[in-house]
C-alpha cells in the first residue's frame, strides 16, 4: 500500500468503524486522465446509499484538513462490492469455501482466467477447485483474485 493511502486508511478507519461498517480498501489510482481517491467499505446486512454519504461527509473535512494528497482528485465513498478483489491474508482467510475468479499475467493451457472454490492460501499462493480438482497458482503468476457471483 502507498503511503498516501496508508494514510488515508488511518484517517477512515476509526469514522468507517463508528458508522457500523468495515473498511476494505483505500485506492488512489489515476483514470482517464483525473486522480480518485476511493474509500471502499462493507457492511454486515449490506451497506447503502446513506451509509457512504455519512461516511463521505466525515472524511471530507478531515482529508482536506490533514491533506495527503497535493494534487486535485476526486473523491468517492462506495461498496467494496459483491466482486470484491481479494488482497489481504485476512481477505482470503474470510473468504475460503468461496466461489473466486482467479486471473493469471500469463495463460496456462491456453486460459488466463479460472473460476472455482478458494481452498487454501499460503504466503500468496492460491489454491481453487474446479471441476472436482484441485489446482494451486503460484504468487507470482497470479494478477488478481475476486470473488464471482454466478448468475
Amino acid at each position: 500500500m502507498s503511503k498516501i493511502t496508508e494514510k488515508v486508511a488511518a484517517l477512515a478507519k476509526p469514522v468507517v468503524d463508528e458508522e457500523g461498517c468495515t473498511l476494505w480498501d483505500v485506492e488512489y489510482v489515476r483514470e482517464a486522465g483525473t486522480w480518485y481517491l476511493r474509500i471502499l467499505v462493507d457492511k454486515e446486512g449490506g451497506l447503502g446509499i446513506d451509509d457512504c454519504e455519512r461516511i463521505s461527509r466525515r472524511l471530507d473535512p478531515m482529508l482536506d484538513e490533514a491533506d495527503p494528497i497535493p494534487d486535485s482528485y476526486v473523491f468517492e465513498v462506495g461498496s467494496a462490492g459483491a466482486e470484491r478483489e481479494l488482497k489481504r491474508p485476512s481477505d482470503y482467510e474470510q473468504f475460503l469455501g468461496s466461489e473466486v475468479e482467479l486471473r493469471l499475467y500469463q495463460p496456462i493451457n491456453g486460459s488466463k482466467s479460472f473460476v472455482g472454490t478458494l481452498k487454501s492460501y499460503d504466503d500468496g499462493n492460491v489454491t481453487i477447485e474446479t471441476g472436482g480438482s484441485e489446482q494451486r497458482f503460484e504468487k507470482g503468476k497470479i494478477a488478481l483474485v475476486k470473488l464471482h457471483v454466478s448468475i
